[in-house]
């Protein structure tokens, strides 16, 4: 007959120490879980819920500070007729080619746009102000432009940030703007939804400017300054943008979604303005 097996004080103690080690272990893991879930809810819901809310109200707060727009003001500034022809509003062109983006140049300059510069001699807005108001009608888009794109300052409000050096609206040259795909309010989340054809508008304190899509950029690298120059034409992809100088406007964002690897352009050419 077999004596009963002695189990010794220490080997006791080791067991207890390895069940100590594993629940420490296990609620060690179980933290790490529950802080990485808040920072993805933080991150994908609350400063979007953040953002958003501080974007409308700054929305409301430049419309109320411009009072309500006058509808028995001067009718429509714009394009028209053969005009719509010429700035590719009527005319089909892939991105890249000649055809209507090409005739942009050409009716720039005519007086049928002369009053799309009513801004332009106003003084420079401050930076990270908020200043204009970016309606993008297919994305039921209605957000705060400020100047700088800031991450902190601007960006991260909701907003949508004017870059630095490119042209104000309405003023001949390329109007660039950049706002985030995903969190803090998202803006440009549904940017690749836009076609040709679609309509931009871009309210300030005297006027409403009216760009229509001409072209779409899908990806290309976060350092190609061309898609945001005067005649904005990507350096990486020589073949998407323009050659001639026109009434552009340039919209900025990171691809793929939750990245910021590459970026992605939609640039649109100015069709109409009216005062406010």
């Amino acid at each position: 007959m077999r004596a009963p097996g002695v189990v010794h004080h220490g080997t006791r103690r080791r067991r207890a120490a390895f069940r100590r080690a594993v629940w420490s272990g296990a609620e060690v893991l179980v933290t790490v879980g529950v802080v990485l879930l808040l920072l993805v809810a933080h991150q994908l819901w609350w400063t979007n819920r953040q953002a958003r809310h501080s974007a409308e109200r700054k929305v409301q707060a430049l419309e109320r500070e411009w009072g309500t727009p006058d509808p028995e003001a001067s009718g429509t500034s714009g394009v028209s007729g053969s005009d719509a022809d010429a700035t590719g509003a009527g005319k089909a062109g892939g991105a890249g080619g000649s055809g209507g983006g090409e005739s942009a140049g050409r009716s720039a300059g005519r007086d049928s746009l002369s009053g799309a510069a009513a801004d332009g001699g106003r003084q420079q807005p401050r930076w990270s102000q908020a200043y204009a108001v970016l309606g993008i009608p297919r994305l039921s888009l209605r957000v705060p432009v400020a100047e700088g794109v800031s991450k902190a300052n601007v960006l991260n409000k909701g907003y949508v940030g004017h870059y630095k050096g490119t042209q104000q609206p309405g003023r001949p040259g390329n109007f660039a703007l950049a706002g985030h795909r995903n969190t803090h309010g998202e803006p440009f989340r549904y940017l690749p939804r836009l076609r040709r054809g679609d309509t931009i508008t871009v309210e300030t304190k005297t006027a409403v400017y009216t760009y229509t899509v001409d072209r779409t950029l899908s990806q290309t690298s976060a350092r190609d300054v061309g898609v945001i120059r005067p005649v904005p034409r990507s350096t990486v992809r020589p073949s998407y943008g323009y050659t001639r100088p026109g009434y552009y406007i340039t919209l900025t964002t990171c691809t793929p979604e939750y990245t910021s690897r590459y970026r992605m352009a939609v640039w649109g050419k100015l069709t109409s303005m009216r005062p406010r």
